[in-house]
């Protein structure tokens, strides 16, 4: 049966290719280690106290939405 399950994924492997695509691997930071939620709070704070700090980014951001047609504040 594994050989049919490992046919079966060539195919598709190979139809994909056809048509233009390729696998590409990706990785990601692991949501379930331990410490992720923390270190996501301390980033989170970080880059808050940054921007809370640039007030030219700000005025920047508010002058640019300013500019959108059909922008309401």
């Amino acid at each position: 049966m594994a050989i049919f399950v490992s046919a079966r994924v060539q195919k598709r492997r190979d139809a994909l290719r056809m048509a233009g695509l390729r696998p590409v691997q990706i990785w990601v930071p692991d949501t379930r280690r331990p410490g992720f939620a923390a270190e996501c709070r301390r980033q989170s704070k970080l880059v808050s106290q940054a921007d809370r700090a640039d007030t030219e980014m700000m005025e920047f951001m508010d002058d640019a939405l300013s500019d959108v047609d059909g922008w309401t504040a």
